[in-house]
């Protein structure tokens, strides 16, 4: 790893501190380098706020170096005023002339842009430095920028002998599969991602809040199907707590913080979900629902991750895992659980 390579990826370390708080901006990290040594670093932590690049100059103690600094940003400095001022006519402004970046932000409104006015105000700029490292780093920004969609993660646990329900339960509800530390994980992705989806018969059968108890975080948006409005006013998912989207087939009565869309369920509903997140700025999906509402995404090929968690124990019967071929990226054992991540080899 070079020198470029080694800051940048230090911008990549930075940005990660905004996972689950920016959105519907990217994840973004920036470093100030004089002589071989950082001096100023800083990330957007949330929208609204100010961005990476102004943090890591306001950090800098001695702003007489920034003359003689470079300054790295994971992604291409905007160009453009929102609700923040743009933050290339910050490093124009500081003098900054040499500018290292990782992606190019691919929003129309930036889009090369920033760049093309840092190179136009004589800065030297170096682009696509851990390029692939920068792009996964900003998965969701850029696959709902690109693809018009949310980024989406399956997500179930299965025992050994490949069911997610047994055909009968106790009174517990649900019927825990992983151990502790695996449903905390769960909880932590869910602070991490825009919103989290099931289907009517999972609020059926374990009546689901979907929120981050177990994690520090704020929780997801929750999405649910209900073709027929079956599900009970009573039922946690509609309790007014977290912005809840109810895709139907009718009009549902207005709730607090809950909101209908009606798609046509006698058509293929995969992606006209997305369409319905997208026109809702979600930026990334969980779909957590029973095996029916998995298979139809899966079958669709609107999926980019599967996190599989397999417990220890087994059913012998009961309701079957998803069926599902993807390419392998990680295994990793928490506890006596084993988690595998897929991705989708067909995008």
């Amino acid at each position: 790893m070079n020198l470029q390579q080694k800051y940048m990826f230090r911008c990549i370390q930075l940005a990660k501190n905004g996972l689950g708080t920016t959105y519907p901006n990217p994840l973004v990290g920036s470093v100030l380098v004089v002589a071989d040594k950082i001096i100023g670093e800083g990330w957007h932590l949330e929208a609204g706020k100010a961005h990476a690049e102004v943090n890591a100059i306001n950090s800098v103690v001695d702003e007489s170096l920034l003359e003689k600094a470079t300054i790295y940003v994971s992604l291409e400095p905007c160009s453009h005023y929102g609700k923040t001022p743009p933050c290339a006519d910050l490093i124009i402004a500081k003098g900054i002339k040499n500018v290292v970046v990782g992606s190019t932000d691919p929003n129309p409104k930036v889009a090369g842009k920033g760049i093309i006015k840092l190179m136009k105000a004589g800065c030297k700029v170096s682009v696509g430095v851990l390029e692939k490292e920068c792009d996964a780093l900003n998965k969701r920004f850029f696959t709902f920028q690109n693809k018009r969609r949310p980024f989406i993660f399956l997500k179930w646990a299965e025992s050994q002998d490949g069911y997610i329900a047994p055909k009968s339960r106790d009174k517990q509800a649900p019927a825990w599969i992983t151990n502790t530390e695996s449903r905390q994980r769960v909880h932590q992705m869910r602070a991490e991602e825009q919103s989290i989806l099931v289907g009517t018969n999972t609020v059926f059968e374990d009546n689901p809040s979907l929120t981050t108890r177990e994690a520090e975080g704020s929780n997801p948006t929750r999405v649910v199907l209900d073709r027929q409005l079956r599900i009970s006013a009573w039922a946690a998912v509609l309790d007014g707590a977290v912005k809840t989207i109810v895709i139907t087939e009718t009009t549902g009565t207005p709730i607090d913080n809950v909101v209908y869309e009606c798609i046509d369920f006698d058509t293929p509903i995969a992606s006209q979900v997305c369409d319905v997140l997208f026109r809702h700025d979600i930026q990334s999906v969980i779909i957590e629902g029973g095996s029916q509402t998995l298979q139809t995404f899966i079958d669709a090929g609107l999926w980019d991750e599967a996190h599989i968690y397999k417990g220890t124990g087994s059913f012998s019967e009961g309701l079957r895992a998803p069926s599902i071929q993807g390419q392998n990226i990680s295994e990793e054992k928490i506890k006596n659980d084993r988690l595998t991540i897929l991705k989708n080899k067909e995008l």
